[in-house]
């Protein structure tokens, strides 16, 4: 739920009203499109107190979008932005064009494949996406290489990459593995930029593959690739008591 009595930006207000991205906000607001409470404003960080400022965009009130919460199936080459400066596919390409705005909550890189959560709250992919949170993330992964006990107690050591950052993961586990190649279940509680491509590199190990299979409690289930659907309430309830159980232990341990 939006909470409309604290003072926020104006680009953040959009962003928390559904609107659009803090990003967009910040364009329609420097072109002019955007009217607080009757006047033109210009300055993005504009403070704006949600409970009774009128936003117009357009010369059209901005009301409180209806929440949406989607999960897709992203198919590998396939980028998280917007809009690619390259020309290449992302993933608002596989939604249907009537949806009203929505983000991708965190990220998966363009080689990267699995569950992919998008939504309009803001607030909530803020809590999911939290490094306080430690939302678990499940991965399979497969290597170019076949995977001993040895191999499996370096990545549950944590690996310190050569830029000086020490990767470390909740688990790792051999899914099954063949003559020349392995996969890997590999889950984290934190997660920093390619995570896992980087801690397995630092190995000289080759990611061939790499799949993120759940979210929390949540599977990634038989959704085919490319495909996308609303979360079932059901489902958003218990990444939602998950949220709420991390969070309760987190304020404990900070006690």
């Amino acid at each position: 739920m939006v909470n409309r009595t604290r003072q926020v930006g104006l680009a953040r207000a959009l962003s928390k009203l559904g609107y659009c991205s803090r990003s967009e906000a910040v364009d329609l607001i420097k072109t002019g499109r955007v009217r607080l409470n009757g006047a033109v404003a210009g300055d993005p960080e504009a403070p704006v107190r949600m409970e009774s400022a009128r936003i117009d965009v357009d010369g059209q009130p901005v009301a409180i979008a209806a929440k949406i919460y989607l999960m897709l199936n992203k198919p590998r080459g396939v980028v998280t932005t917007a809009s690619d400066e390259k020309g290449r596919q992302t993933v608002y390409g596989l939604l249907d064009a009537t949806l009203p705005w929505v983000a991708p909550v965190g990220r998966l890189d363009k080689a990267s494949e699995g569950l992919l959560l998008l939504t309009n709250d803001s607030e909530w992919a803020a809590q999911l996406t939290a490094p306080e949170t430690h939302l678990d993330k499940t991965y399979h992964v497969q290597i170019d290489r076949v995977a001993d006990t040895k191999l499996v107690e370096s990545i549950e050591k944590g690996i310190r990459t050569a830029e000086g950052d020490l990767l470390r993961v909740k688990s790792v586990r051999v899914l099954r593995g063949g003559e020349r190649n392995t996969w890997l279940e590999i889950i984290l509680d934190e997660g920093k930029n390619r995570h896992i491509r980087r801690m397995l590199d630092s190995l000289g190990i080759t990611v061939l593959r790499l799949v993120r299979v759940a979210m929390g409690p949540l599977p990634l289930g038989q959704l085919a690739k490319g495909k996308v659907r609303s979360l079932k309430n059901e489902e958003k309830s218990v990444l939602d008591q998950g949220l709420h159980i991390r969070h309760a232990n987190s304020q404990t341990k900070i006690r």
